[in-house]
């Protein structure tokens, strides 16, 4: 499946569990050949009986990651569809997400951001509206735990930035213990965000849907919009309501099949 081009092989193991090495991983993964992804996810069985599966996420290299927005999205409507229902519970490692939809439109609730430097984390004490790091003409991150980390940096146009060089530069600082996920943002207008990311564990992607929510948590921090925006993605756009009252955001995005079929695990 994939959402706005943000692509995923989804493995159903709730039956029969499996084992696999980071290095089979990367060779399923493997866009020549294997049959490339962007995230395996894994459907285990459910750990709460209020939820309807568990979403275990790993990148393509084998690492795993704590939350994928349009993975989730993916997944929900993978439920939906499968219990004739419009609504269903998803729980991660880094919590339990609310989905609604109909059709290929999926609304998920994305939780309430983080964002003291504890749970980024960051490698020091700062505020996280503008931390004081400059990765080339990267500066002054906007830093946001979405259940995984992002460093947001605005600039003049996220299209002309070099992404491929600076990305894995900030994913790896030293700043960011965990590494972090990278996003480059520019404002389009006073409800629009135009957007490029650098994915930890991935590297660039067509869309984020984790990315493109701290996005709007940290422009909305910086003044830039309001809370109910557009990101625009290389894969298409995804509108987002940062819930006044209850300091949830939901994000609201595609979700498509692209196919289903069997491979054998390699030996």
């Amino acid at each position: 499946m994939h959402g706005l081009g943000n692509d995923f092989m989804i493995i159903d193991t709730r039956a029969v569990s499996i084992s696999l090495t980071d290095e089979q991983i990367r060779q399923w993964g493997d866009r020549r050949h294997g049959v490339g992804f962007d995230q395996l996810i894994l459907l285990e069985p459910a750990k709460n009986k209020d939820t309807d599966t568990f979403m275990r996420i790993l990148n393509c290299d084998g690492s795993e990651a704590e939350a994928c927005g349009n993975a989730t999205r993916c997944v929900a409507k993978l439920i939906m569809d499968e219990k004739d229902q419009s609504s269903c519970a998803i729980e991660t490692v880094a919590g339990v997400l609310k989905a609604t939809g109909q059709g290929e439109v999926i609304t998920v609730n994305m939780g309430k951001p983080r964002l003291d430097w504890q749970d980024i984390p960051l490698a020091e004490n700062f505020d996280t509206i503008a931390i004081d790091l400059q990765v080339g003409p990267l500066v002054n991150p906007c830093a946001v735990n979405m259940g995984n980390p992002h460093a947001v940096f605005f600039v003049p146009d996220a299209d002309q930035v070099d992404l491929e060089r600076y990305g894995p530069m900030v994913e790896t600082h030293s700043m960011f213990p965990n590494k972090t996920n990278v996003e480059v943002v520019h404002i389009v207008d006073e409800h629009t965000l135009r957007m490029r990311v650098w994915e930890r564990g991935v590297g660039i992607t067509g869309a984020c849907g984790s990315g493109a929510a701290a996005a709007v948590i940290a422009a909305h921090r910086r003044d830039f919009i309001g809370r109910q925006a557009m990101v625009q993605l290389d894969g298409g756009v995804l509108t987002f309501n940062w819930d006044i009252d209850t300091d949830e955001l939901f994000m609201a995005g595609p979700a498509t099949y692209v196919y289903k079929g069997e491979i054998q695990i390699p030996a």
